[in-house]
């Protein structure tokens, strides 16, 4: 085991010593987490970003979420494909937070795979985060005494 516990209480983990058990528990969130990222969460990223309404588009009505994103460009270009309805599900967010987002229908398949570009991102780095939390409380319940043991 990677951990043992000092004679005043205090753990060693990974050449650090002396650490009370909230330091213990950050040093294994930082572990866990350096384990975890690599270059699925770039794409995460970078979706996150491509999604992002940064593109000022003039003449959209003011009750349309403002700006487009370069995904949405990039993928209405080489997706022009319309069904002859709107039967595709987009999320639009018309602020930055939760309250803004909203459903909206769209029949151009460029227009929703490029609205499916940050939330792809989202679940990406959401996945992540539940991970390396998941494997942060199992690593350091399995090397705590049981009275530091979280739940």
């Amino acid at each position: 085991m990677d951990t043992t516990e000092q004679l005043n209480g205090t753990y060693f983990y990974k050449g650090l010593d002396n650490l009370t058990a909230q330091e213990l528990l950050f040093w294994v969130f930082v572990e866990e987490t350096e384990q975890q990222l690599g270059v699925q969460d770039i794409i995460g990223v970078a979706s996150i970003i491509l999604g992002s309404n940064i593109i000022a588009v003039p003449g959209k009505p003011k009750t349309a979420t403002p700006g487009t994103s370069p995904a949405s460009l990039f993928f209405r270009k080489h997706l022009s494909f319309n069904f002859k309805t709107r039967v595709l599900p987009t999320l639009t967010k018309k602020s930055f937070s939760l309250r803004g987002i909203r459903f909206f229908w769209v029949k151009n398949l460029g227009a929703f795979v490029g609205r499916a570009v940050p939330v792809l991102g989202w679940v990406i780095l959401s996945r992540d985060v539940s991970l390396i939390s998941f494997r942060t409380m199992n690593h350091y319940n399995a090397i705590a005494r049981p009275e530091d043991k979280i739940w």
